[in-house]
């Protein structure tokens, strides 16, 4: 699998507080990629980093095989749109356009003249003057209009309401068909990353828990409820990922490749939103756990 971006070791410091630590992960290319993770976990941090915003306190990262912002040619093959959806204030958006032709060497001018267009936008029109949805869409056409290989895109739908996320993700999802973007999407929002993502990656306390194809994953995890057992005693192809018990009754998050035979289980598909919060709640000393992955226990 190529990589469109390779952090081994990766950590950022400022003075005694390390706000991404020992990260070491690969984002494939060619894919539209959601990094999920709670607060605090790095993401922004990693997504700085990716874009050369930041520098590496430890450890290395690549970006299509080079080091961010290296020099011109490699910030032209990537593009970012940060939580906020930066744009300036004072300039309309025809100068935003020109703006974005003199900093681009590969600005596709009628790409983006052609985006403002479609979304009814006024060239005329300062920035400060649009909505929320609407900023974030310039921002998008930013972005898009330097033909990047790359486009980063760090909780851009946080602030907007449910018409406007939307409209934003089918705008995103035809940008990628059309110009076979590498996407990395950064959300607290799930059910945004599963309308658009098709990978899959779960960031907590710097570390991996999770990377995959949504699929895939979801095709091997199960919900297992029958009556209480303990988990250690499951086959050890049945990896518990977490675990809540009743007097009478347990109720298991397990992953496996292996069909599941026991009759005593109810077996349940697994949602994306509860797989991903299985993962997150996964504790410190279980994340560092090198054998058979841990069990969250949750006493009812």
């Amino acid at each position: 699998m190529t990589a469109a971006l390779r952090a081994r070791g990766l950590g950022r410091s400022y003075g005694r507080l390390w706000a991404l630590s020992d990260c070491t992960l690969d984002v494939p290319a060619g894919r539209v990629v959601g990094l999920v993770g709670p607060n605090g976990a790095g993401k922004t941090t990693l997504l700085h980093l990716a874009v050369g915003l930041l520098t590496p306190s430890t450890g290395t990262i690549e970006v299509l095989g080079g080091r961010p912002a290296a020099g011109p040619a490699q910030l032209a093959k990537v593009g970012f749109v940060a939580q906020d959806s930066p744009t300036y204030a004072g300039l309309s958006i025809e100068d935003h356009l020109q703006l974005g032709a003199r900093l681009n060497p590969g600005w596709d001018d009628a790409l983006a003249r052609d985006r403002i267009r479609r979304l009814g936008l006024d060239l005329t029109r300062r920035a400060g003057k649009l909505s929320g949805g609407q900023r974030a869409q310039l921002a998008l056409t930013l972005g898009v209009a330097k033909r990047p290989e790359l486009l980063v895109l760090d909780e851009p739908v946080a602030s907007l309401d449910p018409l406007a996320r939307r409209e934003f993700l089918q705008d995103l999802m035809e940008a990628v068909a059309e110009h076979e973007l590498s996407v990395v999407l950064s959300s607290h929002l799930v059910s945004d990353l599963e309308r658009v993502c098709d990978h899959l990656i779960v960031l907590v306390a710097s570390r991996v828990q999770l990377g995959g194809d949504i699929d895939t994953l979801l095709a091997t995890h199960h919900r297992l409820t029958g009556p209480r057992r303990d988990p250690a005693r499951l086959p050890a192809d049945q990896h518990v990922i977490s675990a809540s018990h009743t007097d009478r009754q347990s109720t298991l998050l397990v992953r496996t490749e292996a069909p599941i035979l026991d009759p005593a289980w109810t077996v349940d598909q697994v949602g994306l939103e509860d797989l991903v919060l299985a993962y997150m709640g996964q504790s410190a000393t279980d994340r560092r756990d090198a054998g058979r992955p841990p069990t969250l226990e949750v006493q009812r």
